[in-house]
């Protein structure tokens, strides 16, 4: 499997975050607007939690709370689980799995170098299948 240096770099350089101090109604329209499952959450380039639409979902709309009255601190998962640029996609889909996540920040020291998802992971799957396939078709017919 490759690193997750590999998916970033296809991905390319978009970072979309947010700070604690942002309605989460602002936050939403930060997801709609970037068409994105989850945002990071920084303070001063520290990485302090993530927001993704199921903390909505389950912490603000099924408690029939006001969006626009809270803040992202209230609601994102601060105890973040995180990867690094070096950690391969195999170790990814199974941490995700493992701990019923879909989104992992990449963060290399204390720098935050991005963010996967299932998707990412799912997509370079497809894609080495498709390679695999034409390999083998191209050797069978040579």
């Amino acid at each position: 499997m490759k690193p997750v240096s590999e998916l970033l770099k296809r991905r390319g350089p978009a970072l979309f975050h947010i700070s604690p101090d942002t309605t989460v109604f602002d936050a939403l329209h930060v997801l709609a607007k970037h068409e994105v499952g989850a945002l990071l959450v920084m303070r001063e380039g520290k990485l302090v939690g993530v927001l993704s639409e199921r903390d909505y979902t389950r912490k603000v709309a099924l408690l029939g709370k006001n969006s626009k009255e809270m803040n992202v601190s209230e609601i994102m998962t601060a105890n973040v689980i995180t990867v690094t640029s070096r950690s391969n996609t195999s170790e990814c889909m199974g941490l995700m799995s493992q701990k019923r996540i879909r989104h992992l920040p990449v963060v290399d020291g204390e720098i935050v170098v991005g963010m996967i998802s299932i998707r990412d992971l799912m997509d370079d799957i497809i894609a080495d299948q498709e390679q695999t396939i034409e390999q083998l078709t191209n050797y069978i017919q040579s």
